[in-house]
């Protein structure tokens, strides 16, 4: 398992971790892969694919240096301790659960709990949030993030929902600190008929724009 600070320097360094949400485990090796080759390191697998633990389990052994496998959807702190168990060097949830915070701080594990209000990012972040996942961003768009950085200007935010190649930079633009792509770089279609060079192409495409833009300075500091 990677150490929690080395996670948080890669996540801040390449600004984008892909959500991986399929029916289908079996692909999820080829899809993984592509993804690596095209520069998208952080891999969520979310808890919500048909034996998540043991696909976790499988991706953790198997990753190659620079590559860090995670969790997604994590609502409660025994699964959070479960995928760690399995090898996740991350632990994301949709939603904010102060003992998933806690038992991630405690086993020194890189976590994104998820918030949407400026009152729930800020809890967030006072509970020990690594990186706050505002979910879901569909309706909130760029600007919100540009908003949020006048009164909280310290916290680092992650926006997923609503994120897709052609708009990734511009939330790092306005105060993202990195972004959480799913469908948007996960496209079904390539998936299915196993095109991996375009989906390799998609995430080289989405990892340039992101390198293309700064945005306001993230401390990788605890």
């Amino acid at each position: 398992m990677t150490a929690r600070m080395d996670v948080l320097d890669l996540v801040l360094k390449t600004k984008v971790i892909a959500v991986i949400r399929m029916k289908n485990a079996a692909k999820l090796p080829d899809v993984a892969a592509a993804l690596a080759r095209g520069g998208v390191k952080a891999l969520e697998v979310t808890m919500t694919v048909p034996g998540a633990l043991d696909v976790i389990r499988t991706m953790a052994a198997a990753k190659g240096p620079g590559t860090i496998i995670g969790a997604g959807t994590v609502l409660d702190p025994e699964t959070a301790l479960s995928a760690v168990e399995a090898g996740a060097d991350f632990i994301v949830s949709p939603v904010l659960n102060p003992d998933l915070i806690r038992v991630c701080r405690e086993s020194d594990v890189f976590v994104a709990p998820g918030a949407f209000t400026p009152t729930e990012i800020l809890s967030a972040w006072r509970l020990g949030a690594d990186v706050v996942k505002v979910f879901p961003a569909t309706s909130l768009g760029p600007a919100f993030f540009k908003d949020l950085r006048g009164p909280l200007p310290g916290i680092r935010v992650m926006p997923t929902g609503g994120v897709h190649l052609e708009n990734a930079a511009e939330f790092i633009r306005q105060g993202a600190c990195c972004v959480g792509v799913g469908t948007a770089l996960l496209d079904p279609k390539l998936i299915e008929r196993g095109d991996w060079e375009a989906l390799a192409g998609s995430a080289r495409r989405l990892v340039a724009s992101l390198a293309a833009v700064e945005g306001p300075p993230h401390s990788s500091g605890s």
